[in-house]
């Protein structure tokens, strides 16, 4: 059963329709990549996914539930977490404080969130000495793991991420890909959005956006 999806979203910006129509299911334990030539939506569709923008018209289900009727704050700090593009990490802070900050962010309790914020560091190849290492330090390579580490901090079911690998070299790229095909074969369900075919190559669903004509 999906665990997110989709039904007849639509999406526009003032009078120039963006998303038309799109219905997509999601299921836990997948890892998905939505393609589409520039201009197609793909982002704007992420930000819909995330909770970030309403869609015009249609519906979100998250667990069989239209996200309508859940907290859209809630929605975004529980269920779902969102790796973007250009990471959106403190570089004033370290690693591990970026992590801790995201979990008092989203009001995780009940754990030592300095020890869980390693653990996650340590679970994307960051180490203790890294860990401990301001972002602004850090390559893009190690940053990127941050985001995730971040994105999975207080444990959401779907794992969202915009162009994860675009700034990486190859060998960067797949481990960054493995980590996110352990992270499915965990139970999670991860969308990737993404132009590249080797990455839409890598994940079990692609579902490609077509750029509304003029």
């Amino acid at each position: 059963m999906a665990i997110l999806k989709l039904d007849n979203i639509c999406f526009s910006y003032g009078e120039t329709e963006v998303l038309k129509d799109i219905s997509f299911e999601f299921e836990s334990g997948k890892m998905y990549c939505i393609t589409g030539k520039s201009g197609a939506g793909k982002t704007t569709l992420l930000s819909v996914l995330s909770g970030l923008a309403k869609p015009t018209s249609g519906d979100i289900l998250y667990d069989n539930k239209n996200i309508k009727k859940i907290d859209r704050y809630r929605f975004r700090s529980k269920y779902i977490g969102v790796i973007f593009q250009s990471y959106n990490l403190i570089t004033k802070f370290t690693a591990l404080e970026n992590v801790v900050l995201s979990m008092e962010i989203a009001g995780v309790k009940g754990i030592k969130k300095k020890k869980k914020a390693l653990e996650l560091l340590q679970s994307v190849e960051l180490d203790e000495k890294e860990a401990n290492r301001r972002v602004l330090h850090l390559s893009g390579g190690q940053q990127q793991r941050v985001a995730i580490a971040r994105a999975l901090s207080y444990d959401p079911e779907i794992i969202l991420a915009d162009e994860p690998t675009g700034n990486l070299d190859g060998e960067t790229q797949n481990e960054i890909m493995n980590i996110f095909k352990a992270l499915a074969e965990k139970g999670k369900c991860v969308i990737l959005v993404s132009h590249s075919p080797s990455i839409a190559n890598c994940c079990d669903v692609n579902y490609e956006l077509k750029k509304i004509n003029a």
